[in-house]
């Protein structure tokens, strides 16, 4: 049995229900009815002879056969996006369009310095930007919907490609008033992470905290927990505990800096920001370019 049968189209229809795990949302993905989107993967079942998904009327499951088919597909829509990047041949870097994304606590502090460079410098790229959570950008990138990701470098993934771009220091935030804001500086040694304020799970700032505190280690005070740094920071400052922001999330001149005290660490401490591409992406002058511009933009600290 050959495969020309097969159709891109079909493609997509099984990673948006591997992706969403769910018929409708994924049907909505994919601009179609669920229906179609039902009917066609039942055919595609049908004609393989190979179920891939367990239904019932709550859930969506993968089967044992299923997984191998699926990791295949992706490898399809890899190969279809390579096709069209390598179709698409700019004369200039960044002269069509780049989906970027960066993760929660960058994207807000880091986009709004290279926007007006970038729009100056690559007046014919049509960027386009999402923000998410570190898993959830890589599993795009990893799919082809995203060309780069910003993100931490916390991870480890052989088909992708890092490129560093700058080290981010962590500064203790502490509310005024606490006891560690007599300290100049501050030594991982005197955090604990029962006393921290910290982002909910998922955002692996809160996991590379946790690893920093020996005491109370891996604990997660469960009654604060928070998707953003900037609901973090006015809790600090409301005094319910304190944690560790990222240099470029501090804002001079908050009307919550002067309920805040920031304080150094005596070695250093924080996380290296990478531009994240497939090992397969062949727009490399695009991601060069990009790199660049970040590391001309930011101070050279």
């Amino acid at each position: 049995m050959n495969g020309s049968w097969i159709t891109l189209r079909d493609i997509e229809y099984l990673l948006a229900v591997a992706k969403f795990g769910h018929f409708a949302k994924a049907a909505e993905a994919c601009h179609v009815s669920q229906p179609a989107l039902s009917t066609q993967i039942r055919k595609f079942e049908e004609r393989l002879g190979v179920p891939i998904f367990e239904r019932d009327n709550r859930s969506v499951r993968i089967t044992e056969g299923g997984q191998e088919i699926l990791a295949q597909a992706r490898k399809l829509a890899e190969e279809a996006s390579r096709l069209v990047e390598g179709a698409h041949v700019p004369k200039a870097p960044l002269s069509g369009p780049f989906r970027l994304g960066a993760i929660a606590t960058v994207g807000p502090y880091l986009l709004p310095k290279i926007l007006s460079p970038f729009k100056r410098n690559y007046p014919k790229c049509r960027l386009f930007l999402k923000e998410g959570l570190t898993d959830e950008l890589l599993e795009e990138l990893e799919s082809g919907e995203l060309d780069a990701v910003i993100a931490a470098d916390t991870f480890a993934k052989e088909h992708l490609v890092k490129t560093p771009l700058y080290f981010e220091r962590f500064l203790a935030a502490v509310p005024k008033g606490h006891p560690l804001e007599q300290k100049r500086v501050l030594s991982t040694r005197e955090i604990d992470a029962r006393e921290m304020v910290l982002l909910e799970d998922g955002h692996c700032l809160s996991d590379q905290v946790l690893e920093l505190c020996p005491k109370g280690k891996g604990v997660r005070r469960e009654s604060f927990q928070t998707t953003s740094l900037e609901t973090l920071r006015h809790l600090v400052a409301s005094g319910a505990g304190y944690t560790l922001i990222p240099e470029m999330a501090i804002q001079k001149g908050h009307s919550l800096e002067e309920l805040i005290t920031y304080l150094p660490f005596e070695k250093q401490v924080g996380r290296e920001i990478v531009l994240v591409t497939r090992k397969t992406f062949t727009r490399h002058q695009d991601v060069k370019a990009l790199a660049q511009l970040i590391h001309e933009i930011l101070p050279a600290k």
